[in-house]
């Protein structure tokens, strides 16, 4: 048994860029930053930022690209995917890392999203469930949808 599964909470370093097949299948592609805090062997505090590359699929890259933003703060919940190409201008073998994402949930208020509407705040944060949870199956993988979260309630 074998288990692949990624769960991120952090901001978008970028906004995202959505492309489509030539089937017509939509591909959204975001950097998102996870920070974490430690002390080191002095005692003091430091800040460590990761980076990850995000891609979703199909209506879940449309929804991105309608409502995510720079800055905004998301759940993330999908697979790691690595693959390699062959760098067309330098001809040297490219490896890349992705979190494929099949849930994706908005974090941030509607006062921090700057000036989103009431009503396509409500259906981006989850009132929609079905549009953010793309995994095709059971529903109760994902997690409930529950009250606005504020940064201060993040415990990290």
């Amino acid at each position: 048994m074998s288990v692949n599964k990624v769960i991120l909470v952090g901001r978008l370093g970028k906004d995202p860029e959505t492309r489509y097949t030539p089937s017509g299948q939509g591909v959204c592609n975001f950097s998102l930053a996870t920070d974490e805090t430690f002390k080191d062997r002095n005692g003091e505090r430091q800040k460590r930022t990761e980076w990850h590359r995000i891609v979703l699929w199909g209506k879940l890259a449309e929804i991105s690209q309608q409502y995510l933003k720079k800055g905004m703060l998301v759940y993330i919940e999908g697979r790691i995917q690595s693959r390699s190409w062959d760098d067309k201008t330098t001809g040297q073998k490219r490896y890349s890392t992705d979190i494929v994402a099949n849930v994706m949930r908005m974090l941030t208020s509607r006062a921090e999203s700057g000036g989103m509407s009431h009503s396509a705040a409500a259906a981006a944060s989850g009132s929609a469930d079905s549009e953010f949870n793309q995994s095709g199956g059971d529903d109760t993988a994902s997690p409930a949808p529950g009250p606005d979260i504020s940064d201060e309630d993040i415990p990290f």
